[in-house]
């Protein structure tokens, strides 16, 4: 009875150490909401990934809390866009998660970035669905430092971001590849579907001109060919002087701009006041999602919900 016993728990023993330990999902900590969403659907039924920027903060000027410092301490993986964005990370990532792995983006895409916008009325972008959804591949000769790094309002981006953490999440965790993979697929598909309903809803309003608070909208404007002619500032973290005001004022009555959006994160005083000797109305635009809860669904709300806004402060 005793050795029957023995070899059991012998035989118990030798299972459990035969099971690989990637069978403990990674930590992964992800940096911002949009992208948290993307890697969230890659890894259910899996674990949940860490995002560090919360509601209402913005990866520009952005600091670390203490409880996102201990994570980042025990990230195996780590997604993000890069130095140039998610500024803040940088000397945290030297000491903190320099044992995890990274995944980061714009180096990543480096050939679907476009040219970081500055100030001046901006030409419309080509409609991406007249290229033929062929990838924008002057950004080859691109830096991430010179490169608009919004990368993640662009549906057909966010699909090879879905395929970028699938392959790096199964690189890491081999035993759910398998799971990776199909919520990589499934993911995939609904982004197409997001995608076209996009197209379709925006078409009406895709001529009218309208003003951003700051450049960060390209990606979705390149893909559905809408025609944002300029933004209030080109550093979202540094207040335009009078002089630009004025700029843009005279920019909104020449192209007889329909809308100045503002953004949650920043101050919204200086709409109204640009707005204030011209016919233009006011908006609302979020890259972000600062109200949106956290999860897979996040992006698709994220997305809808600037077509909405959009529609509702062009029409």
């Amino acid at each position: 009875m005793k050795n029957t016993i023995l070899s059991a728990l012998i035989l118990c023993l030798w299972l459990l150490s035969m099971t690989p330990a990637s069978a403990t999902p990674p930590q992964v900590v992800v940096s911002i909401k949009p992208l948290h969403s993307l890697v969230s659907g890659v890894m259910e039924g899996v674990g949940r990934p860490e995002l560090l920027v919360e509601s209402g903060g913005s990866p520009h000027g952005y600091s670390l809390k203490p409880s996102e410092a201990k994570a980042l301490a025990a990230a195996d993986l780590i997604i993000w866009v890069g130095q140039d964005l998610e500024s803040f990370l940088v000397k945290p990532l030297s000491t903190l998660g320099k044992e995890a792995q990274q995944l980061r983006l714009a180096e990543a895409l480096k050939s679907d970035l476009l040219t970081r916008r500055q100030g001046g009325t901006w030409e419309a972008p080509e409609h991406k669905h007249q290229e033929d959804h062929q990838d924008h591949s002057h950004g080859q000769q691109l830096t991430t430092a010179t490169a608009d790094l919004h990368l993640w309002l662009s549906p057909p981006l966010a699909k090879k971001i879905v395929a970028l953490s699938a392959a790096k999440l199964s690189q890491l965790d081999p035993v759910n590849t398998v799971i990776y993979n199909r919520n990589s697929e499934q993911l995939q598909a609904r982004l197409d579907i997001l995608d076209s309903a996009l197209e379709e809803r925006l078409e009406p309003v895709k001529n009218v001109p309208y003003i951003v608070f700051h450049a960060a909208y390209q990606y979705f404007e390149s893909t559905y060919g809408l025609n944002a002619v300029g933004s209030v500032t080109i550093n979202p973290e540094r207040k335009p002087g009078a002089k630009r005001l004025k700029a843009i004022q005279q920019k909104i009555r020449a192209l007889d701009a329909r809308c100045v959006f503002s953004e949650p994160q920043f101050e919204s005083r200086l709409i109204q006041t640009i707005i204030s000797e011209t016919a233009a109305r006011t908006g609302t635009l979020d890259p972000l999602g600062a109200d949106i809860a956290a999860g897979p669904e996040a992006y698709f709300t994220l997305m809808n919900r600037l077509a909405d806004n959009l529609i509702e402060g062009l029409r």
